[in-house]
């Protein structure tokens, strides 16, 4: 089964000149990014998630855009529900927070009140809407960032003003997180595949912790040419630590400078 159209996000710190004022912003969830088809709830991947029929009942038989969510910090303990085959009662601690209506080609604003009407009127026990606000300037984005981030938040999205739903990447939505820098050792190199196919395609490291993790974003074709040796220290950006201890969000910066 193909993906459904899930509309994607660049980074906001791509765009340093980006004025987001007029923008819309809202929290970044840390769920499970689920497509409603208007029958069964679908990963990015396209796989289907088995919501139980209670779970599903209320709901619009049309697409919808969201997040399967349980609670700040517990998208691991999300994922183990909503991938079991076998649910069932595990459900009851997980909500569907909706963002966007894919199949409404109308810009955002309208989107969003036609979407806030939906869940005012629905039935549905698990549906809630994902409010918006706009921001102010840089300076409120940061504001707002930071708060979040207090509250145990992942983040905060935002939206260009009249945007629609592209059902693919797209500079119209942004994701804006606080990141980190942190150092690890080369423990091996994975090989690549598809365009990589040949040369490197993830770096093995290992962190002071003696957790292991593969980090295989932000590195130019150059360096994958030529990667780091093993046994190299390098420095990389992340967003968080998963319960096990793992970065997420990871991205490779440079290779530790000695001299």
């Amino acid at each position: 089964m193909n993906g459904p159209p899930i509309l994607l996000a660049q980074s906001f710190e791509d765009f340093e000149d980006l004025d987001p004022a007029g923008w819309w912003y809202s929290e970044k969830l840390d769920g499970v990014r689920g497509y409603w088809n208007g029958t069964d709830f679908i990963s990015r991947q396209g796989n289907v998630f088995h919501a139980p029929a209670w779970f599903k009942a209320g709901l619009p038989n049309h697409p919808l855009d969201g997040e399967l969510w349980m609670a700040r910090k517990a998208f691991q303990k999300t994922i183990s529900v909503v991938k079991r085959l076998d649910g069932g009662e595990m459900w009851k601690t997980i909500v569907y927070v909706v963002f966007d209506l894919p199949h409404v080609k109308e810009p955002f604003e309208k989107r969003m009140e036609m979407l806030e009407e939906i869940c005012l009127n629905s039935t549905s026990k698990i549906l809630k809407y994902h409010a918006h606000y706009e921001v102010k300037s840089r300076q409120h984005l940061a504001d707002e960032l930071k708060k979040v981030e207090k509250l145990g938040g992942e983040g905060l999205m935002i939206r260009k003003p009249g945007a629609l739903y592209e059902g693919r990447r797209s500079a119209t939505i942004l994701k804006v997180k606080p990141f980190h820098d942190a150092e690890a050792v080369v423990i091996a190199h994975s090989p690549g595949k598809g365009r990589h196919k040949g040369r490197l395609g993830a770096l093995e490291l290992r962190m002071p912790s003696g957790v292991e993790f593969e980090l295989g974003t932000g590195l130019s074709d150059q360096q994958r040419e030529n990667p780091p040796a093993i046994g190299a220290t390098v420095t990389y950006r992340y967003t968080e630590l998963t319960d096990d201890g793992k970065p997420k969000c990871t991205s490779f910066i440079a290779t530790r400078d000695y001299e």
